[in-house]
């Protein structure tokens, strides 16, 4: 892990137009190069304060900056391109014809032309295992498959960070593993949001947990998922009959 922060949020408050509060004054400082898992019962702020990296949610106070970046502004534009969103539902980012067309559509906006396109295209969809399916129909691929391409849309930017918003929703056991190896292999600077805790262990050395806008711990992933107390404080348990004790 590289000590330089990747991202940062400091007394990070927001607030829904109808005045619900969805976080409270949130401090988290992610490091390059680390994997970082966002845990929490449902309507405890996760995906909302992930929406505040890159910048579809603006904080009603504090600060978020992104490689020193601030989250606002002029600034705005090249955050974006940082940080990479992976939704829940691949069909929210896939929407072009073919999967090479999607996987092209966001470097050629940013002005790629050509073959530096065409490379950085073939690139993405192999760090994906995908680049068989380029010229196929995106609505014709399985939901691991189009989960993958989904990344290599995101991938085709070249971010430093990548966010991921419950990737292990509805996916088999088989597709479930070939995503936790594809991002353990990437490398790369990674929050993930998910109610999955198992696959947290597997993924992220260090966890986060969020009730009610507030982190109320913070630290090893296996440490927090062990203290069967705290995930039972905050509506959270492991599979019935999983035991840590030797991971």
């Amino acid at each position: 892990m590289n000590e330089r922060a990747a991202l940062e949020l400091r007394g990070v408050t927001f607030a829904y137009p109808d005045g619900h509060v969805a976080l409270r004054g949130v401090d988290l400082t992610v490091h390059a190069g680390e994997r970082v898992a966002i845990l929490g019962p449902n309507g405890s702020g996760k995906t909302t304060l992930v929406l505040h990296l890159n910048g579809i949610h603006s904080p009603t106070a504090g600060t978020v900056t992104v490689e020193g970046l601030a989250v606002s502004g002029a600034e705005l534009r090249e955050v974006r391109r940082r940080v990479g969103l992976v939704f829940q539902d691949p069909d929210d980012q896939l929407f072009m014809p073919t999967v090479g067309q999607d996987v092209a559509f966001g470097p050629a906006n940013l002005g790629l032309r050509g073959a530096a396109l065409e490379a950085r295209v073939a690139d993405a969809l192999e760090r994906v295992g995908m680049a068989d399916c380029r010229d196929r129909a995106p609505h014709h691929l399985s939901l691991g498959q189009r989960r993958r391409v989904a990344l290599a849309t995101v991938l085709s930017m070249h971010p430093d960070v990548l966010v991921f918003d419950e990737p292990s929703a509805n996916l088999d056991p088989a597709a479930r593993r070939e995503l936790a190896d594809l991002v353990v292999g990437l490398a790369m600077t990674t929050v993930v949001v998910t109610h999955d805790l198992l696959y947290a262990a597997e993924l992220c050395p260090r966890s986060v947990l969020l009730d009610d806008g507030v982190v109320v711990a913070d630290g090893p992933t296996l440490d927090i998922l062990r203290d069967r107390e705290l995930l039972a404080a905050h509506r959270l348990e492991l599979p019935r009959g999983v035991a840590l004790v030797d991971w």
